[in-house]
């Protein structure tokens, strides 16, 4: 009340020092009335303090959106007739003999130029925002509705493009909607989901919408493109859209500046039309939903391309097991001019033969399930060994084998720990030239079982083997090799709990250690 006090105070010595005067001099001093409304003026802010502070006071003040819209449209039209009036003036009184026929042709120019702008549709549109926006209250709780929207899209299940559907359906009342989307390398959008509503006939032919869209960024209401097609540039609406009867709004849903999907919401009972506020609104969602929609393509993505990342590596290790398939065979073909007469390698050949054969079964049933390995069981090592180097006899130098254990058993996959032991057998064959040797040897530390080859070969340096020998598609062959064996050997031994250990060294050989883990303590010969 303080502020009160000074303002009506203020106003009531004046007013007694005034009527006093009048009063002993029997008239009205002429500057005091004067200033009576100058004082007047200066203690109204007071006043204004004091009504403003006083909760009780404030009235609020309802003002119709007509009223507002076609009172700040007279007032515009009133500025705009004065601004007309003042040019005319001045091209009148500066421009000598030829100013009445300027004046006339501006008049006219401007006359027709604001009667334009009343009868645009857009212009009024956006004047219409334009007031709702700087002169009356939101009518939407923003933070409620921004909490509600993200329980609603925290709550879809595994099915997010029909809950990012339903999810902005829910805004505007809308009882069903479609979905189309595209993918990053594909930018042709192509229905995705719909809900409550069936699948068109036609689901193209939207390329051209989505870039408007993106472009725009604008939500289009297809009711008033029919009406007002001038509102949206006259844009072509595609066809799959048109022919639904029962259509009615068309969002962008961003992510960023990317469009990674487009929402056609039906018909709602409950809404007729939009104003500028729910379009916000719904652009907001639209965002919020675009980065969930986003993250589900994203997914999507990543689990087709570990698909094909699977089996290309299935392909590779394949590939690699019959690439030493066709060694084995090759190398047969080139001794068998030489050797064909003889019933021993005749064995042999059909043995390896024989072994090829069902290798390449298995690996074609692998290619079928799209499976590396079978189950686990108890495989015998030491008679696996002896065949693998039975196996690789018939390349030089011929491998040996020195054991003082008896029966020993592993669990792992018989078939691929054959390959793995293959592998390095074979490898150690072609770094040793024929007058060298390869010894596979077999001993046991631990629990553990310790299978050791050794090659008097060509050696590797350290830095390969540290960085570079068991690192995919690296190899010491060149172009004949594929570096994926040793890479494929080390993780599947360390799938069982073991690990392959290498010491080598240039022109001194190499000694690959493999660790497995036994079933049992091993036997001793």
């Amino acid at each position: 009340l303080k502020y009160l006090c000074f303002g009506l105070g203020g106003i009531f010595a004046f007013d007694l020092l005034m009527y006093s005067e009048a009063l002993m001099f029997r008239q009205l001093d002429s500057q005091y009335w004067q200033a009576r409304g100058l004082v007047n003026a200066l203690v109204t802010p007071m006043l204004a303090i004091s009504f403003a502070r006083g909760s009780s006071w404030k009235t609020a003040l309802n003002i119709s959106r007509q009223v507002v819209f076609h009172t700040v449209s007279l007032l515009g039209a009133g500025i705009y007739l004065i601004l007309m009036a003042v040019v005319g003036y001045f091209i009148k009184f500066l421009g000598g003999s030829w100013g009445g026929v300027l004046q006339i042709s501006f008049l006219i120019a401007t006359g027709s130029l604001l009667l334009m702008l009343l009868f645009s549709g857009q212009i009024r549109a956006k004047t219409r925002v334009l007031l709702s926006k700087h002169f009356f209250a939101y009518r939407y709780d923003y933070r409620d509705e921004w909490l509600k929207f993200t329980r609603a899209l925290s709550g879809m299940d595994d099915d997010v493009p029909g809950g990012v559907i339903r999810c902005m359906a829910t805004v505007v009342d809308s009882p069903g909607g479609m979905l189309w989307t595209t993918t990053t390398d594909d930018k042709q959008y192509r229905l995705l989901a719909h809900w409550e509503m069936p699948e068109p006939d036609n689901r193209g032919g939207i390329d051209e919408l989505a870039t408007w869209l993106q472009d725009t960024k604008w939500i289009i209401d297809l009711h008033e493109w029919q009406r007002n097609p001038d509102i949206y540039d006259n844009l072509d609406i595609p066809p799959v859209f048109a022919a639904i009867a029962d259509a009615w709004l068309v969002l962008p849903i961003m992510f960023g500046d990317k469009l990674p999907g487009i929402l056609l919401l039906k018909d709602s009972e409950l809404k007729k039309s939009l104003d500028w506020e729910e379009h916000d609104l719904l652009k907001t969602a639209g965002r919020q939903a675009g980065s969930h929609l986003a993250q589900y393509l994203a997914s999507e993505a990543l689990v087709e391309a570990k698909q094909f990342d699977a089996f290309n590596k299935l392909s590779a290790y394949v590939v690699h097991d019959l690439k030493n398939v066709l060694a084995q065979q090759s190398l047969m073909v080139t001794n068998a001019e030489k050797h064909k007469h003889k019933p021993e390698f005749v064995d042999d050949m059909i043995t390896t033969v024989q072994n090829s054969v069902q290798r390449m079964t298995s690996l074609m049933e692998q290619m079928r399930s799209g499976m590396r390995t079978t189950d686990p069981s108890a495989v015998e090592l030491s008679q696996l060994i002896a065949q693998v180097i039975a196996s690789h006899n018939i390349e030089r130098p011929l491998p040996s084998l020195e054991s003082k254990l008896g029966k020993i058993f592993v669990h792992a996959d018989e078939e691929r720990l054959a390959t793995v032991f293959g592998h390095l057998v074979l490898n150690a064959q072609h770094a040793t030239d024929n007058t060298g040797q390869v010894v596979v040897r077999l001993t046991s530390e631990n629990q553990q079982v310790i299978i050791e080859i050794q090659d008097t070969g060509v050696g590797m340096s350290r830095e390969f083997v540290n960085h570079r020998l068991f690192k995919a598609f690296e190899s010491t062959k060149g172009l004949t090799g594929m570096g994926i064996g040793a890479f494929e050997s080390r993780e599947f031994i360390r799938s069982l709990g073991g690990d392959i250990t290498v010491i080598s060294a240039p022109r001194e050989g190499s000694v690959f250690s493999v660790s497995i883990p036994c079933l049992q303590t091993p036997e001793t010969d």
